[in-house]
């Protein structure tokens, strides 16, 4: 019986250390690929070929040429400042509602397989990071920057988690697709993919549970970091950083 090679998995190794040391993601995964090109023995121009095609067939090509402009203009426009203005109107609203209500909504629709129904670069910073930074200013007045941050790091966690664990209960969806694909090659018959969804459920409602825990302790957060500012504004930043 042969040796298995585990030369090929030295990719993840490389995501787990350029994410774990903060490394732009761009590069880590770019570099990922480089090494498992490597590992498998192919050649750098089929490499690099891969890459370029792989890129050009992506529909992330075309949300970057299409998409991207338009929510450039319209922020000239100034939307931001409207969503921000209009949700600082709403009494009710708070940052974790906005946010809470946000993640269900991603994580159901990511599930129906709606992935490019929102996103960081169409929602997420014309607009969710704006509105919850319009309801946070409504109750706190201005915000220090370092308060800024937090609120739209959580906001773009928010559709990062969401998407993550939703789209995995998508049958169509490509992960999915290949695990079946993989157990199938492997002679593990049986399992379809609306079995491979259904398991990701427990996953999704529990990665709901926990998000919504953190969102709700998000306005304590908030009001304690504003008032930390406001008596010792370099002690916040030692304690956010």
């Amino acid at each position: 019986m042969s040796e298995l090679n585990l030369l090929p998995l030295s990719g993840i190794v490389v995501v787990v250390l350029g994410f774990a040391l903060r490394f732009n993601p761009l590069l880590v995964v770019t570099a990922a690929g480089l090494v498992t090109g490597w590992a498998v023995d192919m050649q750098f121009l089929a490499l690099v070929e891969t890459f370029g095609e792989k890129f050009m067939n992506s529909r992330q090509l075309a949300s970057f040429l299409l998409i991207l402009p338009v929510i450039a203009l319209l922020e000239r426009h100034g939307l931001q400042q409207r969503a921000q203005s209009w949700i600082s109107s709403i009494k009710s609203a708070t940052t974790a509602r906005i946010l809470s209500v946000y993640f269900v909504v991603r994580e159901c629709s990511s599930a129906l397989g709606l992935l490019s129904l929102a996103g960081q670069p169409q929602t997420v910073r014309p607009l969710l990071a704006p509105m919850a930074l319009g309801a946070a200013s409504n109750v706190h007045g201005e915000l220090p920057k370092e308060v800024k941050d937090m609120i739209c790091a959580h906001a773009a966690a928010c559709d990062n988690i969401a998407m993550f664990f939703g789209e995995d209960i998508f049958i169509a969806f490509g992960a999915v697709l290949l695990m079946d694909a993989f157990l199938r090659e492997n002679g593990i018959e049986g399992i379809e993919p609306l079995h491979i969804g259904l398991w990701a459920i427990p996953t999704a409602i529990a990665a709901l549970i926990v998000h919504l825990f953190r969102l709700a302790r998000l306005e304590a957060k908030i009001t304690h970091a504003v008032a930390t500012y406001n008596s010792q504004p370099n002690k916040l930043s030692e304690e956010l950083s």
